[in-house]
Parts: structure tokens; C-alpha cells; sequence
């Protein structure tokens, strides 16, 4: 009875443990294309020399400073307050992000800022999960808003040609919501820059966004704490206590029975000595 009160317990406090603490469960889902991302980008006081989609990861740079390359992609202007210092204006620019993974769709820009008194170069910039979405907002403003209070803001620095490679997480909570994050691996690659010195003061920025490859990772919390099962133990557990319980029944019954013999014998002596 001793052992079958100890399972009993063991098993409950295990169904609970299991129940709070529930196992995080990883997937992939392939896709053939992705949903748009956005790209909103913060250059300040730089000025956008060229975008532009590439596929297949080939790249033509713009270098010339003073000129304007090619404009080839979807982008808005957006002006919206902090959303943690009320009384500062953000200002972005959010572009349309890559969508073919089979044909290593990327999207190239450039960027130059003729600022000497800077001591460091660089440009910051979000991803959110949908341009389409940003592009169908009533409060565009408010829009960004909210994803940068959801989302991690990065930097690109001069100099460089910074390569970054996406890839989406997306989890699913308790209460069903999902939330998406973005992982990225990002590869620096030094420009070598062969203007005369006296035009090197014109910094340049080089970024590439690429889709890393075509898997969304899908992450969930399971409860592993299985209730049948737990029943079924419980089922045996009370069962091995009912099979206890009839044993101490029988062995009372046997005990009572055999002091009752003795108690006959007993007697029978007595009556054959008087």
C-alpha cells in the first residue's frame, strides 16, 4: 500500500511539473516565396544613391558619389514621433524587401553621406514582416510605430558592403498568437575605394538583404503531460491499492480464524483437566 501511495503521488507531481513547463518544438516549413519584407531605413542626413532588385547574387555597384545610379525599387517616405521620446521625429525610408528565394532575389542599395564632423558612419534600419501590410495601412505613421516597438533596430556601417542574409522565426504563444522575429547573419566586405583623397570625405554605404534560405522556422510550446496516460497509472496505482486492501482483508479474516482455533483448543484442554 505503501509503494502503490508513493506512485500515485509520484505521478501527480510529474502530470503537474510537466504541465507548467511545457517542451518547445521546432519546425520548417519550406516556401516558394516569401511575403515582402519591409525595410525601413534611417539615414539621417545621407542621401539614397541607388536600389535595386538582383537575382542570382550578382551585384553592380554605383560608386560614383556625385551621381545618382539607378532607382529601381518600391519605397516610401515616412515621418513619425519616437515612439519612447515623445518629442523627437523619425524619419524613414521603407523599401520593399526581396520575395524570390529560388532565384536568390536581393535587393542592393547605396547610400552617401558628405559629412566630415561625424566620428562614426552609420546607417540604422528595422525589418518587419510585410510591406504589403505596411503599404495598406490607414496610419502609416502609427504603423511604424508599432514595429518599432516590436521589432530590433541594426546598423550597416561606411566603408563596407554589408551583406545580410535573413532568415523568419515565427512562435506561437500560449493563447495562440503568433509573433515573427528575424534572425540575420550579416558578412562585412571592405570597400576599396580609389577616388583621390580629396573626394574621400563623401562617405559611402553599401547593404545587401537576401533571403538566407526557404525555410520558416516555426516554433510552439507542447505539453508533453499526456492525461490518458496519467489515468491509466492512476487506474493501476488504485488498483494495486484495492488488491492491498482485499489481502489485509483476507489476512485479518485468516488471522481472526486462527485465534479462534487456538482459543477452541484452549478450551478443550481445560475441559479435559477439570
Amino acid at each position: 500500500m505503501s509503494v502503490a501511495v508513493f506512485l500515485a503521488y509520484q505521478t501527480i507531481t510529474d502530470f503537474r511539473e510537466k504541465f507548467k513547463h511545457p517542451v518547445m518544438s521546432v519546425s520548417f516549413q519550406e516556401v516558394l516565396k516569401y511575403d515582402a519584407p519591409g525595410i525601413a531605413l534611417y539615414p539621417g542626413n545621407a542621401e539614397l544613391q541607388s536600389c535595386k532588385h538582383h537575382y542570382h547574387d550578382y551585384v553592380q555597384l554605383t560608386v560614383n558619389p556625385g551621381q545618382r545610379g539607378e532607382i529601381d525599387c518600391t519605397f516610401e517616405h515616412v515621418n513619425y514621433t519616437d515612439p519612447y521620446r515623445n518629442k523627437t521625429l523619425r524619419s524613414a525610408l521603407v523599401i520593399r524587401g526581396p520575395q524570390e528565394v529560388k532565384k536568390k532575389e536581393l535587393v542592393f542599395l547605396q547610400f552617401h553621406l558628405n559629412e566630415t564632423e561625424e566620428n562614426f558612419s552609420a546607417i540604422s534600419y528595422l525589418l518587419f514582416s510585410s510591406f504589403k501590410e505596411f503599404q495598406e495601412s490607414s496610419d502609416k505613421a502609427q504603423f511604424m510605430q508599432d514595429c518599432e516597438r516590436s521589432y530590433s533596430i541594426w546598423t550597416f556601417s561606411g566603408g563596407f558592403q554589408t551583406w545580410v542574409k535573413m532568415s523568419l522565426v515565427k512562435t506561437t504563444e500560449e493563447d495562440g498568437s503568433e509573433s515573427v522575429e528575424f534572425k540575420q547573419e550579416s558578412t562585412l566586405v571592405k570597400y576599396n575605394d580609389h577616388r583621390p583623397v580629396s573626394e574621400q570625405t563623401d562617405q559611402l554605404f553599401f547593404v545587401v538583404f537576401e533571403w538566407k534560405d526557404p525555410f520558416i522556422q516555426e516554433v510552439r510550446d507542447i505539453i508533453t503531460a499526456n492525461p490518458w496516460n496519467t489515468i491509466a497509472i492512476l487506474c493501476g496505482v488504485f488498483l494495486a491499492l484495492f488488491k492491498a486492501a482485499e489481502f489485509a482483508k483476507l489476512s485479518v479474516k485468516w488471522m481472526i480464524k486462527i485465534k479462534k482455533r487456538q482459543q477452541k483448543r484452549k478450551a478443550q484442554e481445560l475441559n479435559q483437566m477439570s
